[in-house]
């Protein structure tokens, strides 16, 4: 008997300060939770000050701006699972508010383990009386109560070509769940150049909104060059939100059951003040540079022998609008042979703008030895930080031709506005033979030879073949569809060409261009571009498992259609889009 007493005082002495651990909890808290942090006047709030100990002297706030109507009611729940003890412990009162307006439920207090704890205290809104007090709200008022689509601009009054980032975020509340979302009306951006930046998923983050904790979702974030001045709208993006909303009831385990609604947002339409730049200081040479920038010009030799070639290279880095303006033109003696230049661009988008570097490279071939000095140039910008019109100059460069012929006159510089032709040598120069050496040819009989008879008979031939050519036609007059294909085809032809013969008319020239893409579009995939947009048009060509480059191509030629009609280009950039017109559209010949 005392040999099993001691066996169970041993036993409970090995299970007490394992449930004596068990039995100690995490951190003391005390918390005052409210069903709702916004009511009408005639609305009614339920207050929670709840902890996860026991304590004693409880102390409530005055609720003052508020009456009691039922409380304080004491609640108690503890359970053991898995050796583990929960306790909660909760003060409920039911309040009316007795004004309107931002009404404050102080601190209320407690004694636990000795140590006096303290509740945060909490804001709470009243405004006018509802329709339904202390209804059930359905899922619209949930809905509008705790989603919100914004769109965040970075500046409100920025000056013409400076950068204006806009995000769209999607707040909602921990009370309800968003599981899909899909866009009802994609903003146009009237009188602004534009680039989306792309990510590669959404992700949810917590932030606030109004002054609540909310937590959102990024869904668009774009880069806009406004082109003009005054009021500018940036039209809403609209979207159709599904979302999961809680209702009373509870399952078999007592888990709240959701219910699934859907929710139209916009984000509503924004307007900025766009600054014109000021005419005030506007240097002569300014072709719409605006940004911080530096400008050098370089060439890849100093020295070398007549009819070798070198490359001079204008450059043009920074920060800024580097796609919407033109480079100078170097200024070069008439005895070097210059070429169009090549335009080249190595420039990326972020959410503050554009950033890189554009280029013009010249190919220069001298043809006569003798030094040629490539005369400075200046690059002007506007810097929208200081608020002023910044100049940059170029250092003189010189050309140093050792070998090859010497020059009848000395060599001078051509205006900027004029290309000379290259300078022709005297041994380029080719003689007329003055002695032919004819001889007379025997005359040679007509009739009753081979080719008299095949001109007899040949319209008898061809009859077969008129009458094949006939029903031909007639198939292809049936035929509708192809009949438009084929007419969109010959337009893209027919345009295309209009676009090369109108290298020089920048504006003539890119309508023609953006037409030979879309009708070209609408020829082989018999579509409608009209009402397309690029991402539209992108994902089309995905679908025809189009390369990447070819459908990246084809986007980047919209793109400088429709940039041609708020910036100028020069020439060498028009001879590049067309020659990648012309690699595109044979691309994709070579899949569709």
């Amino acid at each position: 008997m005392y040999r099993r007493i001691l066996i169970l005082a041993l036993f409970a002495g090995m299970l007490m300060p394992q449930l004596s651990l068990a039995q100690d909890p995490e951190a003391v808290t005390f918390a005052l939770k409210v069903s709702k942090e916004r009511l009408g006047v005639n609305e009614r709030l339920r207050a929670d000050f709840e902890m996860n100990r026991d304590g004693d002297n409880f102390i409530p706030p005055d609720f003052a701006g508020f009456r009691v109507l039922i409380g304080p009611s004491q609640s108690i729940s503890s359970s053991w699972i898995n050796g583990v003890r929960s306790y909660s412990k909760t003060y409920s009162y039911v309040l009316e508010p007795t004004e309107k307006g931002t009404l404050t439920i102080g601190q209320a207090s407690i004694v636990i383990g000795g140590e006096t704890y303290k509740t945060i205290p909490k804001e709470i809104t009243v405004t006018d009386a509802v329709d339904n007090p202390n209804g059930t709200p359905s899922s619209d008022d949930v809905a509008a109560r705790n989603l919100h689509l914004v769109a965040e601009v970075s500046k409100a009054n920025p000056y013409m070509n400076e950068p204006v980032s806009v995000v769209y975020k999607l707040y909602f509340s921990s009370a309800v769940g968003v599981s899909n979302f899909r866009p009802l009306d994609n903003p146009k951006y009237n009188n602004f150049w534009s680039q989306e930046i792309p990510f590669s998923k959404y992700n949810v983050e917590n932030g606030t909104y109004n002054g609540q904790p909310y937590r959102y979702v990024v869904l668009k974030r774009v880069v806009l060059y406004p082109q003009k001045s005054g009021a500018l709208d940036i039209e809403p993006l609209a979207l159709d939100v599904t979302l999961d909303i809680p209702t009373e009831r509870r399952d078999f385990f007592g888990n709240r059951i959701y219910t699934t609604t859907h929710k139209n947002v916009s984000a509503g339409k924004r307007t900025i003040q766009v600054k014109p730049l000021p005419l005030q200081g506007q240097p002569e040479g300014f072709t719409g540079a605006v940004g911080q920038f530096d400008f050098k010009v370089e060439t890849t030799k100093k020295s070398l022998n007549a009819s070798e070639s070198l490359q001079a290279k204008v450059t043009v880095s920074g920060k800024g609008n580097l796609k919407l303006f033109q480079l100078p033109d170097l200024n070069l003696p008439s005895a070097l042979e210059v070429y169009d230049p090549e335009f080249r661009e190595q420039v990326r988008t972020t959410i503050s703008g554009m950033q890189g570097s554009v280029s013009e490279d010249y190919t220069i071939v001298p043809s006569f030895q003798g030094k040629y000095p490539i005369p400075e140039i200046e690059f002007t910008y506007f810097d929208p930080d200081s608020e002023s019109y910044k100049k940059l100059r170029s250092e003189e460069i010189t050309i140093q031709v050792l070998e090859g012929p010497t020059p009848a006159i000395a060599a001078t510089p051509t205006p900027d506005t004029e290309r000379k032709a290259p300078v022709i040598r005297g041994d380029q120069f080719h003689f007329i033979k003055l002695q032919p050496n004819l001889s007379a040819r025997a005359r040679v009989p007509f009739f009753g030879t081979q080719k008299y008879w095949v001109l007899l008979l040949s319209p008898v031939l061809l009859i077969p073949l008129v009458i094949l050519a006939r029903k031909r036609r007639q198939r292809h007059e049936q035929d509708v569809e192809g009949s438009r294909v084929r007419r969109a085809n010959k337009l893209a032809r027919r345009y295309l060409g209009r676009a090369k013969n109108a290298l020089g008319d920048q504006e003539e020239f890119y309508v023609a261009l953006e037409r030979a893409l879309h009708n070209y579009l609408k020829a082989k995939l018999k579509i409608e571009t009209s009402e397309f947009s690029k991402d539209k048009i992108r994902e089309v060509l995905e679908k025809r498992d189009i390369a990447q480059e070819t459908r990246e191509g084809f986007i980047a030629l919209l793109e400088s259609c429709e940039m041609a009609r708020y910036s100028p280009f020069s020439i060498g950039r028009m001879q590049q889009d067309y020659d990648k017109a012309s690699s595109v559209i044979s691309a994709l010949d070579k899949v569709l």
